[in-house]
């Protein structure tokens, strides 16, 4: 059957518009951001990948509602000019840059010194900086670089930060994970880049996006008396940078489906929104929010608790050896 006639068609024309709007009407959460009257004046913010997509959207919805936001940034480059931007838009010039690389413990020390000799509290912490489809390598610190961006960087900051964060209570901490942590599985060796030769680019995002989860589940076990209000967050499936390190024909794809049916940074940045600020928010300790601000049961990896404490136990291991005292 020849379907050109069809395809031309004024009502499949129509109909496809339809559902093109649908989809992207589809695409906003239950809970917008706008909405929310909380003000942040008084209070310090650090967020993680700040300089673009999820990140960058976050640090501005802050810096709007008067909040004094740290953007933890890889490049100072692109970090500057993410500074200057969210300035000049919201014209709140207590917006800070301070250089950070999650892949690097050791960056995460020295950025972590800064923050407790710089700042007197610390309201929301928002481990949002991450990376997917980077090959497989070890690190100089030998740390496999995923796990340790991913992971190992966000975990070891968290505890750093973790006494500023207790004398700042009620505060909050919040894990960007994702959807995919349900196809992931734990192999503590893989954060030294061990059997990984089976392990494919997307899995080990998986992995660590579980990982995530886990140690947002640990952390409000460990913190639960004291005023520290820490979740984990799905933003759902959002046209950023993520996808850089894939090939040109991937993010070619990617790029073209999602501009139908993907959220946008700002739309994706939601849930992360929700839980750093939201009244809604307040006491949802331990919990998984998916992208439409609603808390959902994460996988049942991250629902062991045994497991839970495996994992806490070995990144404790895996990053206390590494830039400390000494070293």
């Amino acid at each position: 059957m020849d379907m050109l006639p069809l395809l031309s068609h004024p009502l499949w024309f129509l109909c496809s518009l339809v559902l093109v709007v649908v989809l992207r009407m589809q695409k906003k959460g239950r809970w917008d951001p706008k909405k929310c009257r909380v003000d942040l004046t008084g209070k310090t913010a650090i967020v993680t990948g700040a300089n673009t997509g999820i990140g960058k959207s976050v640090a501005l919805d802050f810096a709007r509602r008067n909040g004094r936001v740290v953007l933890a940034c890889r490049s100072r480059e692109r970090g500057q000019k993410a500074l200057e931007e969210i300035q000049r838009e919201t014209g709140n010039r207590n917006v800070v840059l301070e250089i950070l690389d999650t892949s690097s413990m050791s960056s995460v020390r020295a950025f972590a010194d800064r923050i407790l000799r710089n700042e007197t509290r610390l309201d929301i912490l928002v481990n949002n900086a991450g990376a997917s489809g980077m090959p497989h390598a070890v690190t100089s610190e030998g740390l496999e670089v995923t796990y340790a961006t991913n992971h190992l960087g966000p975990f070891l900051l968290t505890n750093l930060l973790v006494d500023l964060l207790k004398r700042s209570a009620p505060s909050r901490v919040v894990f960007l994970a994702s959807l995919m942590h349900k196809q992931g599985y734990i192999d503590t060796s893989n954060l030294y880049g061990k059997n990984l030769e089976k392990q494919k680019i997307h899995e080990t995002y998986n992995c660590t996006k579980l990982m995530n989860v886990i140690s947002a589940r640990e952390l409000a076990e460990r913190l639960k008396t004291t005023g520290v209000t820490v979740t984990s967050v799905s933003p759902g499936i959002v046209m950023t940078e993520a996808m850089r390190h894939y090939n040109l024909i991937i993010r070619v794809v990617f790029n073209v489906i999602g501009f139908f049916f993907f959220k946008s940074a700002e739309e994706g940045a939601a849930s992360t929104i929700f839980c750093g600020i939201s009244e809604e928010a307040e006491g949802l300790t331990g919990q998984y929010v998916n992208s439409d601000c609603v808390i959902e049961l994460p996988s049942e990896n991250a629902r062991d608790p045994p497991l839970n404490r495996k994992l806490w136990e070995a990144s404790e291991a895996a990053t206390n050896r590494i830039g400390g005292p000494g070293q």
